[in-house]
């Protein structure tokens, strides 16, 4: 199956990777960037020279209507003395036409025969009055085209009109060679960018490919597998997750091996005892009876201790998997009332006394059962592990917004050494004793993880005069509401 997903991730089709999804992005940008820098200053500068071109043809065609109006008629020999005393400076062309389109004057005339003048723009300016100019500037083919028409007027009667027209290659030249520059830059900018887009592109899609491998890792059962942390970004927090997610994974696994483990040692030690009862029983033919019911009642404590290490697994299963639990308020004098109850019979055959000191008010929400298990366990385990004719001393009270129960002994005490443990699954401090008293080494697992489910916390530490101490505290009940009700949106 990984070897699979493994082979999948590689035949990803290249126009569908990350890495070119990502240059394309950046490509895509900076090619419209691009355009705009190629277009937005070559219209710009086009429109500044169409500006001065239209403005100085204007102003001079303006200057040879005004002297050719002085004449008081357009004809040839006047309007060519005007021309002769007039500088016709940048201007390619200069045509001037009587009232009727009739040409009188053409600067590129090459004879004397007479035509008519067919421009447009030159009909459009003598259709109208004094004023009425007409401007035309183009550039195409690396030049610039500009023309403009204006009617000469006398005494506000048209008498002509004047034409003027300009080719400019020069300044052409200027704006295609600003283009071409334009184009060099953009192509360099370009390739510059490709080059820092995949490179970007590839940083960023080896982090993820890195994270897809050790994902791969993880699904084949490798736990340890870690993504490297750099940078400080979005990829950063997810592989700081990642790794937060497989440390959790591998713990859990370790417990969970360790876990079955232990269980399964557990459950073999009864099952030996179990099949080598059996077969004694079954090997002995002359067996006597009284002999038969001692290996029939060993059989029955073995039997006895398969259904208690059973039942705690299943407690402890149910705990696991988050189970939900029908919750009230409990009050944990009523609790531990109880719990002393039952437990009376066993504390007097080994001469405990028991002194519980109760205030009122110590109520949690929790379950009564699961309340019950944990009081019972603590006090069991104080009375079981204690010497003969000791005492156990139970207090509940309360403090600030908590209930606090306390249960001491002055029994054989716990070990320094071994107090951080004695919640672990399966863990006892004397094998030998647990076994004798009968425990199985997940009653205190129970506990604390039961307490923990219920926002509480458990203690254990050496009693001063000589035995354990065990604190529970939990919520009270009324803060407990208080803070849920915070708590709701």
């Amino acid at each position: 199956m990984g070897e699979a997903s493994k082979s999948n991730h590689k035949r990803i089709p290249i126009w569908r990777r990350l890495q070119v999804k990502f240059a394309f992005s950046y490509l895509l940008i900076i090619a419209l960037a691009l355009g705009f820098l190629n277009t937005y200053p070559i219209l710009a500068s086009q429109d500044l020279v169409f500006k001065a071109k239209q403005n100085s043809l204007l102003s001079s065609a303006s200057v040879i209507s005004s002297s050719i109006s002085m004449l008081g008629e357009v004809t040839s020999d006047g309007v060519a003395q005007v021309m002769d005393m007039l500088d016709e400076g940048a201007v390619s062309r200069v045509m001037v036409t009587n009232p009727s389109g009739l040409v009188v004057y053409d600067s590129q005339a090459t004879t004397d025969h007479k035509r008519y003048a067919l421009i447009q723009e030159l009909s459009i300016a003598m259709q109208g009055t004094t004023g009425n100019d007409v401007s035309v500037c183009t550039y195409r083919d690396g030049a610039f085209r500009t023309s403009v028409a204006l009617p000469i007027m006398y005494r506000n009667s048209l008498i002509g009109g004047v034409y003027l027209y300009e080719y400019d290659a020069e300044q052409g030249a200027i704006i295609t060679g600003l283009q071409h520059n334009l184009l060099r830059i953009s192509a360099a900018l370009l390739g510059v960018a490709l080059l820092i887009s995949m490179l970007l592109s590839r940083t960023m899609t080896r982090r993820i490919s890195t994270v897809i491998s050790s994902i791969d890792e993880l699904r084949e059962g490798d736990y340890s597998t870690r993504v490297p942390i750099s940078g400080k970004d979005e990829l950063a927090n997810l592989a700081l997750a990642f790794n937060d997610m497989t440390e959790r994974m591998q713990t859990t696994d370790e417990m969970r091996k360790r876990f079955v483990s232990d269980a399964s040692h557990e459950l073999k030690t009864p099952l030996a005892a179990i099949k080598l009862l059996t077969d004694s029983i079954a090997m002995s033919d002359g067996m006597d009876a009284d002999t038969m019911r001692e290996f029939v009642d060993d059989i029955g404590t073995e039997a006895d201790r398969l259904v208690r290490i059973t039942g705690k697994l299943l407690a402890l299963t149910k705990m696991d998997n988050a189970a939900v639990t029908k919750t009230e308020p409990v009050d944990l004098g009523d609790v531990i009332c109880d719990a002393l109850h039952m437990l009376t019979p066993l504390a007097d055959q080994k001469h405990i006394s028991i002194q519980p000191t109760i205030e009122q008010g110590c109520v949690v929400r929790s379950s009564p059962d699961e309340m019950y298990q944990v009081l019972f366990n603590l006090v069991e385990n104080a009375i079981k592990y204690n010497s003969e004719g000791g005492k156990v001393w139970i207090r509940a009270r309360t403090s600030d917004e908590h209930a606090v129960v306390t249960i001491e002994d002055n029994g054989i005490g716990i070990p320094k050494e071994d107090r951080p443990k004695i919640f672990d699954r399966f863990y006892r401090v004397d094998k030998a004793r647990s076994r004798e008293a009968g425990g199985t080494g997940l009653g205190l697992s129970i506990v604390k993880d039961t307490v923990v489910h219920y926002g509480g916390t458990i203690l254990v530490d050496a009693r001063p005069e000589g035995g354990t101490v065990f604190i529970v505290t939990l919520p009270l009940f009324e803060q407990k509401e208080k803070q849920e009700k915070e708590d709701e949106p």
